[in-house]
């Protein structure tokens, strides 16, 4: 009987296969992603509790610890620690909340279009007088040109610095009649040239003669030329001395029509060269060709009355001095 049980027992046969690691599964992500989300949360609650104050923190402590007792006492918890002021703030008026930063009156910070207007204008005229200054030292510097300082005159206008250029007796600028320029006075307008192109303000070069009548000037070559085709040999000098082209904005000839002296119209003084270093002012009027700036705003225009002189009937005002 022995032997026929072992002959019924079943044969098991097992078979370890060799391979791969099984597969486990997105189980891993799922905790991973909780971890980032409490991470983000903790970093959350470190930021929050550094950024509230002390006294913040003791009211929320309060709250959490007693919540009926802080509502029945009227606090909002938060601020109410640190402040005399309930509900926190600084307006004394207020019993709840914070005062928001909008409702309280900023100070604003304002442009007087005036004043800064002023401002400018003193530090032009103090940029021009350093101009004059560096003028005179250069004419001092220079012993060949010494001897032309009687023959330059410096002055402020209104319209910025003004160095006049002026004939003397037996020493003229240019040749009788004629544009063309003498050596010395081709060295010194060399020697402004250097100067003038050091400042950003620009020129206005002025041509003028005596009230010598040219020859044949009425039916062609006068006086009005002369001082035109002067003021532009000027000009070209001045460009060989290193002054920027875009320097020169207006070059005007105007003949006798303005005088230096009046009492004596053909006197030689009457011929000279005014160069005009201009202030920002009179470069803006002469771009607008002339006309009066626009009124400031809230400004009320000046009411102006130009009173004419009278005359005899029949008569005409009288014209400029020649």
């Amino acid at each position: 009987m022995a032997g026929d049980a072992k002959k019924l027992q079943p044969i098991i046969v097992k078979r370890v296969k060799k391979g791969g690691h099984g597969h486990h599964g997105g189980a891993w992500k799922i905790a991973y992603a909780d971890f980032v989300t409490a991470m983000m949360a903790f970093f959350l609650l470190m930021w929050l509790l550094g950024s509230t104050t002390e006294g913040d923190k003791k009211g929320i402590a309060d709250y959490f610890a007693s919540p009926l007792k802080v509502s029945m006492l009227g606090g909002s918890g938060s601020g109410d620690s640190s402040h005399v002021i309930r509900g926190g703030g600084q307006d004394l008026t207020r019993s709840t909340g914070q005062v928001k930063a909008g409702e309280i009156d900023a100070k604003r910070s304002t442009i007087n279009l005036r004043v800064l207007k002023a401002e400018q204008q003193r530090a032009e005229i103090a940029r021009l007088q350093e101009l004059k200054r560096r003028v005179e030292q250069r004419l001092a510097g220079n012993e060949r040109l010494a001897m032309m300082r009687s023959q330059i005159l410096l002055d402020m206008t209104a319209e910025g610095l003004r160095i006049q250029i002026v004939d003397e007796e037996g020493r003229p600028m240019f040749a009788s009649g004629s544009p063309e320029v003498q050596p010395y006075m081709r060295e010194l307008l060399r020697e402004l040239g250097g100067v003038l192109g050091d400042v950003p303000n620009r020129l206005t070069l002025e041509g003028h003669t005596d009230a010598m009548p040219f020859p044949g000037g009425q039916r062609g070559y006068s006086n009005w030329e002369l001082s035109a085709d002067r003021a532009n040999a000027t000009r070209r000098e001045l460009l060989a001395g290193g002054l920027p082209e875009d320097h020169v904005l207006r070059v005007l000839g105007l003949a006798a029509s303005v005088p230096f002296m009046p009492a004596e119209p053909r006197a030689p003084a009457n011929r000279r060269m005014s160069l005009i270093v201009m202030n920002r002012e009179a470069e803006e009027r002469a771009l607008r060709g002339g006309a009066l700036p626009p009124p400031e705003p809230h400004a009320e225009p000046a009411a102006t009355q130009v009173e004419s002189p009278s005359t005899p009937p029949g008569s005409s005002p009288p014209g400029p001095d020649r």
